[in-house]
C-alpha cells in the first residue's frame, strides 16, 4: 500500500480513479478528514476555498456506501444550483474513473419535479441538492429518509444562517438519530459552530488556518463616486477597459435583476444569476458567459457559490463587499491558472474605510484610479 490515499483508508480502485483524474497527493484537509469520517464521527470542517473539501467528504462515502443495496444512503445539501451540479459531476467522474458503481441524483429547485421523481425511483446511493427541494421530496416520500446514513452540509455558513437553517433542520429531523452529520465551509463563525453542535453528536472540529492570501497575479484598483453614479461609472469603465470576461458583484441577491436591467439599458452585453432564476435561464446565462457571448455576469456572493468559470479577466465590485472574506472570494475568481487579473471596486467616500481594511487584512495595495479622457489613470497624476 504505497498510494497516499490508500494510507488514509481509501480503497485501491478509488485511489486509481483519482490517479486517472491527475490527483495523487491528498491535501491537508483530506488528510485530516478522511480517516476521521470513516469512524462515523460527526465533523465540522473549515478550510479555505480550493483546499479540496469536496473530495475530503466524498472519498469516505465511497468506503461507507453499500453498493449492493439499491437504496438512498447519503444526502448532500448545498445552497446553489451550481454547487449542487459541481458536487454531482465530481461524484459521476469519480465513479466512472474508479469503476466503483456509486450512483447519484441531483435535486434542485425550479427544475421539473416529476423528472426528479423519476431519477429517485432508481434509488441512487447519494442525493445531492438544495434543502427546499430535498425536504419537499422527503415529505412526498420520494426520498427515503429512514435509510440515510450520512448527511453532508456544504457551505455550512450559508445553510445554517437565519434564512436557511429551518429547512436544514427539518431535513435532518426526518433521518435516524444515529446518522452521521458533517459540515464544511471556508468560513464558519463561532456562532455557526455553536448552532451546529446542538444538532450533532460530540462533533470534532477540524479547522485549518486560512492564510487569507490573494493571488499575486491580481491588480487591485478602486474608483470613487457617488452611490447614484456607480452604474454610469461601471458603464464607462467597461467601455474604457473592454474586459474579455468580467464578473460584477453586488451585495443583495434581490438587486441583481434591476442592476442587470440598468446595465442592459446602457447597451452592455450582460446577464444576471440569482436564486429565483428559472433553471433554463440560469443555464443559458452561464453558458453564454462561458462562451463569450456576453461580457458581464452580475451575481451576489451567494449566487456565485460554486461557480467555476475559466478565463475571467476582471472582477467589478459594484457594491463594496460587506466582509473582508467576501473580497477575498470575489477577486479570487480572476487571475487563475497563472493568468493576470484586475479587481476594481467602486466606492463612495464613506466606504473608503473598507478599502483600507482590505489592504491591511490581505497585505495588498489597492490603487486609487480615475478615468481621464477615456483612459484609466492614477488619481493624482492626470491634473
Amino acid at each position: 500500500m504505497n498510494n497516499l490515499f490508500e494510507q488514509l483508508g481509501v480503497n485501491e480502485s478509488v485511489a486509481n480513479g483519482l490517479k486517472k483524474l491527475g490527483i495523487e497527493t491528498p491535501t491537508d484537509i483530506q488528510t485530516q478528514i478522511i480517516p476521521l469520517a470513516l469512524t462515523n464521527k460527526d465533523i465540522i470542517g473549515r478550510s479555505q476555498t480550493g483546499s479540496g473539501k469536496t473530495l475530503a467528504y466524498l472519498l469516505p462515502l465511497y468506503e461507507k456506501i453499500d453498493i449492493n443495496k439499491k437504496e438512498m444512503q447519503i444526502i448532500i445539501l448545498a445552497p446553489t444550483h451550481e454547487l449542487v451540479m459541481q458536487v454531482y459531476n465530481t461524484i459521476n467522474s469519480l465513479s466512472q474513473n474508479s469503476g466503483v458503481n456509486v450512483t447519484a441524483a441531483s435535486i434542485i429547485g425550479d427544475a421539473n419535479i416529476n423528472r426528479q421523481i423519476e431519477k429517485l425511483r432508481l434509488k441512487p446511493h447519494i442525493v445531492v441538492g438544495t434543502p427546499g427541494r430535498i425536504l419537499e421530496l422527503i415529505k412526498r416520500r420520494k426520498i427515503s429518509a429512514h435509510t440515510i446514513k450520512t448527511i453532508i452540509i456544504d457551505e455550512a455558513d450559508i445553510l445554517l444562517d437565519i434564512n436557511n437553517i429551518d429547512g436544514v433542520k427539518a431535513v435532518i429531523k426526518t433521518t435516524q438519530r444515529d446518522r452521521q452529520l458533517q459540515l464544511f465551509s471556508a468560513t464558519i463563525t463561532d456562532e455557526t459552530i455553536a448552532t451546529a453542535k446542538v444538532m450533532m453528536k460530540e462533533a470534532e472540529l477540524i479547522s485549518l488556518e486560512d492564510k487569507n492570501e490573494i493571488n499575486s497575479n491580481i491588480e487591485h484598483y478602486y474608483f470613487t463616486c457617488e452611490q447614484r453614479d456607480k452604474i454610469d461609472l461601471l458603464r464607462k469603465l467597461v467601455h474604457a477597459i473592454n474586459p474579455q470576461k468580467a464578473l460584477v458583484f453586488i451585495n443583495r441577491s434581490e438587486d441583481i435583476e434591476i442592476t442587470t436591467s440598468k446595465l442592459k439599458y446602457h447597451k452592455l452585453a450582460v446577464e444576471g444569476i440569482h436564486g429565483t432564476n428559472i433553471k433554463e435561464d440560469r443555464k443559458k446565462a452561464l453558458g453564454d458567459f462561458r462562451n463569450g457571448k456576453i461580457q458581464l455576469l452580475v451575481a451576489s456572493d451567494l449566487a456565485s457559490r460554486g461557480l467555476d468559470i475559466e478565463g475571467i479577466t476582471h472582477v467589478f465590485n459594484l457594491d463594496v463587499p460587506e466582509k473582508s472574506i467576501n473580497y477575498l472570494h470575489r477577486v479570487g475568481r480572476c487571475g487563475r491558472a497563472g493568468n493576470n487579473g484586475i479587481a476594481i471596486t467602486l466606492t463612495t467616500e464613506r466606504e473608503l474605510d473598507h478599502i483600507k481594511h482590505y489592504e491591511k487584512t490581505f497585505d495588498i495595495k489597492i490603487h486609487h484610479k480615475d478615468l481621464f479622457k477615456g483612459d484609466v489613470v492614477d488619481k493624482q497624476n492626470y491634473y
